[in-house]
This record gives structure tokens, sequence and C-alpha cells, in this order.
């Protein structure tokens, strides 16, 4: 039984946000349980995509320095443009770039010039040989606590670490045509081997992990990158032994996934994952009008002025919503919960609309969620 909602709940508490404070409401359930009970279907509240849990990054794992993002209890130490950036795991060179804040592989010259090399040319990690015994007693019980919904990102992929080798045109190529189709089914299984090893090395060495965020990006501004069928035949298996797993330990499963994907969602029930945030090109109220029944949509506010949605950087468009009318902004968020927030198909709200969060949309959308939630308003 959800317990009725208290005013004072809305008052400032001090919180951490990637590893910064910030002032946070006053919740009646701390993090885990908060996340637990969305994850089940039964929320207080409608929950923030990615700020409402502590992103678990650790160093040991070399894809989180190479892409530039480690969070852990020493992740200052990584925390300048100098320090991100690097070799993987398979020991590719990513570069990063501040202006966007994410690595590349180094262009020009691909590591396989055709998928049928990847026999002879890949060395696979030594998971076993990675610092796991220390990175569990700088983090357990510091940074990664009971009491916190730990969630570990993971980068890269199944298409993306395709294109991480071949670049992005002949990767693109490599997994739609049938002559190579054999290639690169015998290296996901490969792949996959790894990943789940990674998996169970993590689970093993910090038992208080709840989810995992997993990173394989799709499509472009306009469409999917490859047909549906695509997927299902290259990606959906692989993907499918990864959350089946994860469940099978207890581990809630959250697919990123960027662009326009509308065609790709039935893919990603299929593969299991529990979660999606989908990008905000994608109309996100009806992919959770036709799908918020079997997966978890991370969703975000579609009544934003027209004005504003045109300005052309993330900054500029913060910037105008902070100067619209308080009024105007309650409302919209007032409008934007009640469509998205419904007993037995509720959403999370998604971290890409973090700009929209100013303090009074954020009262609104927990205020109204928490009424809807206790039975208090429908």
């Amino acid at each position: 039984m959800v317990p009725k909602f208290d005013p004072k709940e809305l008052e400032k508490q001090p919180g951490f946000l990637f590893g910064r404070p910030v002032e946070v409401l006053n919740y009646p359930l701390n993090q885990h349980d908060a996340n637990e009970t969305a994850y089940k279907g039964e929320p207080w509240w409608q929950m923030i995509q990615a700020m409402d849990t502590t992103i678990f990054n650790p160093s040991i794992i070399p894809d989180n320095i190479a892409r530039g993002f480690v969070f852990e209890a020493n992740f200052l130490e990584y925390a300048s443009d100098d320090k991100k950036g690097g070799l993987d795991m398979f020991g590719l060179d990513w570069e990063y770039v501040p202006k966007v804040g994410g690595s590349t592989v180094r262009p020009g010259k691909p590591f396989l010039e055709d998928i049928e090399e990847w026999k002879e040319k890949v060395v696979w990690p030594d998971v076993d040989s990675w610092d796991w015994e220390g990175c569990a007693a700088r983090n357990n019980g510091t940074y990664l606590k009971p009491e916190n919904f730990n969630q570990f990102w993971f980068f890269t992929g199944y298409y993306e670490r395709l294109i991480s080798m071949l670049e992005f045109e002949n990767a693109l190529m490599t997994i739609t045509d049938e002559d190579y189709q054999e290639d690169v089914h015998e290296f996901f299984d490969k792949l996959t081997d790894l990943y789940l090893d990674i998996m169970k090395h993590m689970l093993d060495y910090f038992p208080t992990l709840n989810a995992v965020f997993f990173h394989d990006d799709w499509g472009s501004q306009l469409d999917t990158f490859f047909p549906p069928a695509v997927v299902e035949k290259m990606i959906v298996p692989y993907m499918r032994r990864i959350t089946d797993y994860l469940h099978s330990r207890g581990v809630w499963c959250e697919l990123h996934t960027c662009g326009q994907l509308y065609k790709q969602v039935p893919n990603i029930i299929k593969a299991g994952w529990d979660m999606w945030s989908p990008q905000l090109m994608n109309d996100c109220y009806k992919i959770y009008d036709d799908f918020g029944d079997k997966l978890i949509i991370a969703t975000y506010p579609q009544n934003i002025p027209e004005e504003i949605m045109a300005l052309g950087t993330e900054e500029e468009r913060r910037d105008a919503f902070a100067a619209l009318p308080e009024e105007q902004q309650r409302q919209i968020a007032y409008d934007y919960i009640h469509r998205v927030y419904k007993k037995g198909k509720q959403s999370y709200y998604a971290f890409y609309a973090a700009h929209w969060l100013t303090p009074a949309f954020k009262e609104v959308i927990y205020e109204e969620s928490r009424k809807i939630s206790s039975g208090e308003i429908e």
C-alpha cells in the first residue's frame, strides 16, 4: 500500500548526482527501494532515468576509460579530458572529443578490413587479470551502498563493437549482407561469452549491483540503420543470452540505443530488456501507448513550445524553458505526467530531457505521480 503524499516530501535535502553534491527532494523511500518498486511495476512516484540511480563504471574495464566515462570511488582520477580515451579491451585506440563529450575509434584504417579476419586478428582480453579485488575493496560499502540503486553501464554492445573494428560503413554492410552473416554470428557468439564473463565477475565482486545499462546504437535521427529482421536475426539472440543471465542473478536490464527506433521496439522486447529510453526524435507517447505494458519507457514532455524546440543547443532550450513563467512550466509538467503515468503502465522520466527539470517542473511531476500511485487522484 503506497502511503499518501506528504507536502514535507517537497523539502530539499542534500544529495549527490554523478559524484557531485545536489539538492534532492525529501523522498519517502531510499534510492534502491524506489527503483525496485518502479521496475516491478508498483512505483511510488515517477523516477528519473540515470539521475535517480548510482552509475558504476569501474576503471578496471578498459572501455570505460577509452569512452571517457568512469564513475566509481576514485572517479576524480579520470575526470579531466586528458585522462579520457586510449585503448579499449581489444587494444583499439579511442579518441575522446571534449566538445561532444564522447569517444570514437581513431578513423583512417580499420582494425579489420573484412569480418573474416576476426579469428586471426582479434586478441581477446584476459578478464581474470583485471584488478577485481582492488576495485571491490575501494567501492563496496563506500561508493556502492545497499541503500543505493547501483547500475553498471556497459560499453560497447554488438553493432557498436562491429563499428569499432570495421568502421561504420563496413560494419553496416557486414551485418546486413548474407555472405558475411555467418562470420558475424561466430564473432557475436564468442563476444557474448566474453560479455557474460565480465557480467559474472561484476556480480560476483560487487554484490549490491541492481541493474545493467547496456549500450548498442541502432539508428540515426531519421530512421533505424537496418531492417528489424536484421536485428532480430543478428543481435536479438545474443542480447537474450545476456538478459537471461542477468535476470537469473536478480538484476534488472536496461538498453541504451540511440536513433529513431519505433520499428525496433519489438526487438528490444524480444531481447529481454526491462527498460528503454527513446531519444527526443522519437514520438515517445506513441511508443508508450503501443508498448508501455511490455517495456518500461523513459518518456519526456512533447508539449514544449515549438519556439523552444527550434533552438539549436540543449543549453539554449534549457535556458528558454527556465525563462517561461513558472505557472506555464507547471502546466506543461502537469499535462505531461497525466499523459504517461498510469497504474500498470508507468514510465520513467528520460535523462535526455533533463534540461526541462526546473524546480517547479520537477515538483509537479513528483507530487502528481505520488498522488496517482497512492490513489489520491486518478
